[in-house]
């Protein structure tokens, strides 16, 4: 079959990269907001233009030929290169443009990154953001995601990975609540004689166990909670409620303004901070609007009022 005249090559390498990292045809087409026959019609007039065979197409997924997966790896590396030329002579590194994906914990997006984001696009006026919040953790390639915010353990090490901080726990109710049950002087204290509110995570449903860690010994209490949540920012605002006994990041409590609402107990049972990093692909090129983003968000979390007290101690 002849190419159409009106074949767009470049364009049809970048969505077929795209079809390559969402894994299918449909994702592919949501995530680059053209319909799936364009995505379809493009990948066919490459494989045509090419005359190799670059997918396998099943009813639920497509996988690389051998070909294929060397014209990626080959477009993907040209893709760069070329966004490289364009900005040394459009002089993108001064002013950076184009649509920026990132995504984070529904806390850390509501309460630290979204309030002083203006001041991001102030600087970058040709950047338009979008901003997926959610503490179910997001798969960069798939959802074609240009960088994360993620605190915790790091699970991915194909990522690369800067750090930008470290959040400090407290275990907190408040006042009301201690007044009505007292106040645990032991972490053993709140397995029987207290109520815990509850977090469970987004994709595994795994309840959150609290952590208490004094002097190299480790307690963990699994909670059977009255009231459980899978999303941070609704579990500060259980805790802050009264429902029961949570541990909290200890920004959720100075950012809004809550040290009157909410009280601190067993502050020498400290659980190790939860390290913070900003994660973007190791085999993507690395943008110079993602760049600029990096950057921001990690002078964010060392300057900014709030969370220069992430990693105090009490």
């Amino acid at each position: 079959m002849a190419t159409s005249p009106n074949f767009n090559q470049m364009q049809a390498m970048r969505v077929f990269v795209r079809v390559v990292e969402a894994g299918t045809f449909t994702n592919a087409a949501n995530s680059l907001r053209i319909p799936k026959p364009t995505v379809t019609k493009l990948v066919q007039g490459l494989e045509s233009h090419l005359r190799i065979k670059l997918l396998n197409r099943t009813t639920r997924r497509v996988t690389v030929t051998p070909d294929g997966s060397a014209y990626y790896e080959r477009v993907v590396r040209l893709l760069g290169d070329l966004e490289d030329i364009e900005s040394s002579v459009t002089h993108a590194k001064e002013r950076p443009r184009g649509r920026l994906r990132i995504d984070a914990g529904a806390a850390v997006s509501n309460i630290l990154v979204l309030p002083a984001l203006p001041s991001f696009l102030a600087k970058y006026p040709e950047i338009h953001v979008e901003c997926g919040v959610s503490d179910r953790p997001a798969d960069l390639i798939g959802e074609n995601v240009d960088c994360v915010i993620r605190a915790g353990p790091l699970l991915e090490p194909s990522l690369v990975a800067r750090h930008i901080g470290d959040l400090r726990w407290i275990t907190c109710a408040t006042p009301a609540y201690f007044e009505k049950y007292g106040r645990p002087t032991h972490p053993s204290d709140l397995q029987s004689d207290h109520v815990l509110a509850g977090y469970f995570f987004p994709r595994s449903g795994r309840m959150r166990p609290l952590v208490f860690q004094r002097e190299g010994k480790l307690i963990e209490i699994s909670p059977s909670p009255r009231v459980a949540v899978n999303d941070s920012s609704a579990y500060f605002a259980a805790v802050r409620a009264g429902v029961g006994v949570g541990q909290l990041l200890s920004f959720m409590v100075s950012c809004n303004n809550a040290s009157d609402e909410i009280e601190t107990v067993l502050k020498e049972w400290q659980p190790e901070a939860m390290p913070v990093h900003v994660l973007y692909p190791a085999n993507r090129h690395l943008s110079t609007k993602v760049r600029v983003f990096v950057d921001w968000v990690a002078e964010l979390f060392s300057q900014s009022p709030c969370t220069r007290l992430l990693t105090s101690r009490p």
